[in-house]
């Protein structure tokens, strides 16, 4: 035991090798941001403290629009939150609403939207945080981007007053990335 002691303060005490403490390991595994055009940029006081990535529906509704047209209007999301593993780690649906199984919850309200790279697919987002419960991961989250969309859009027909009230779903899928103030 002594010259296994001895050995780990020789190998520690070696010129030139790095010693790693907790805190740099974790640093070092943390989630970095996504590469995002400007408008959707987080603020750069914050850090992602939550990836997740988003498989499920989105909702339409058929609705009358002021002059009589009609269009699909988004109604809710619906998508399981899958970590990089594949686990589910939480639900995203209605408020726009994001629920992890920790029991932390948060909703939001789009700031600001650029086109998707996929012409066919939902935008990506910025969305700040305007109201949190339970305690967990998401206790802290102000702000969330939806990036790398892929479906999701609306049926292009089909949305007529002989369908007025409609639902449709579109499936889609997205990577969602969390932050809070940072540490």
């Amino acid at each position: 035991m002594a010259a296994l002691l001895l050995g780990t303060i020789i190998l520690a005490a070696l010129p030139g090798m790095p010693i790693l403490t907790s805190a740099q390991e974790s640093v070092s595994q943390k989630e970095p941001p996504p590469d995002v055009p400007d408008a959707i940029q987080a603020p750069a006081d914050l850090q992602v403290v939550v990836y997740a990535h988003g498989i499920g529906s989105q909702i339409y509704t058929c609705k009358s629009e002021p002059g009589g047209k009609f269009s699909w209007i988004l109604k809710a999301p619906d998508a399981e939150l899958h970590d990089r593993k594949d686990k589910v780690i939480g639900h995203h649906s209605v408020g726009p609403s994001w629920k992890l199984n920790d029991g932390s919850e948060v909703t939001g309200k789009a700031a600001a939207h650029v086109d998707s790279l996929d012409p066919d697919s939902v935008p990506w987002l910025l969305v700040n945080v305007v109201s949190h419960s339970g305690k967990g991961q998401l206790s802290d989250v102000t702000a969330i981007q939806r990036v790398r969309t892929h479906g999701g859009m609306p049926p292009s027909e089909g949305c007529d007053a002989a369908h007025a009230n409609a639902e449709t779903k579109s499936s889609y899928t997205a990577d969602y990335y969390f932050f809070a103030p940072a540490k």
